[in-house]
């Protein structure tokens, strides 16, 4: 029997008595199928960073589908099915991201020019208050708060550590609060 036939046996079982409640074959299970996510996905992309955060978003996938799981078909496909779609998923999400913060970093470098004026479909009516805010609050408010970052990858955006990032999001939301009580007076 080939190596995949013993896998998609195993895994069949596997899932059938995770199904039925058998913690310790889902464990097993889980264990397995991160293995071989990883070995997938480094042996299409690479040893890139973002490896990791798809073999978890595809066990989570896998773990929230898990019901749909039909023990009389073959569980390989199933499985790759989820990875595959997790991963589009991923990098389209990634793109996105990086877009935003081009687009981002244009923006600030059209307003840091004297006499040049920009206004966008986020300006606020209240007085575009994230105006307000010094430099470095806003820059850490939109990466985190509008565009989505992590606290993690908007440390590694801006080169300072992921507490420093947590300061100043809690020090602009700070600010901000208080500049839409005083509004409200």
């Amino acid at each position: 029997m080939r190596m995949q036939e013993r896998d998609e046996h195993r895994w069949s079982r596997l899932m059938t008595g995770a199904q039925a409640g058998n913690e310790s074959d889902y464990r097993q299970l889980l264990n397995e199928l991160a293995d071989v996510t990883e070995r997938f996905l480094r042996s299409r992309f690479g040893n890139h960073h973002f490896i990791e955060d798809c073999v978890q978003e595809a066990l989570i996938a896998i773990h929230q589908a898990r019901h749909t799981y039909d023990p009389k078909r073959p569980f390989r496909p199933w499985f790759f099915a989820i990875i595959r779609n997790k991963t589009i998923d991923f990098l389209r999400q990634q793109r996105t991201r990086e877009k935003a913060f081009d687009h981002f970093q244009r923006e600030q470098e059209v307003l840091g020019q004297p006499g040049s004026q920009h206004y966008s479909r986020g300006d606020f009516d209240e007085g575009q208050l994230l105006e307000l805010l010094h430099e470095q609050h806003k820059e850490v408010l939109v990466l985190t708060k509008v565009i989505g970052f992590s606290i993690a990858e908007t440390a590694k955006k801006l080169g300072i550590s992921e507490s420093a990032v947590k300061v100043r999001v809690h020090r602009a939301i700070g600010k901000l609060r208080k500049l839409l009580a005083k509004d409200e007076l």
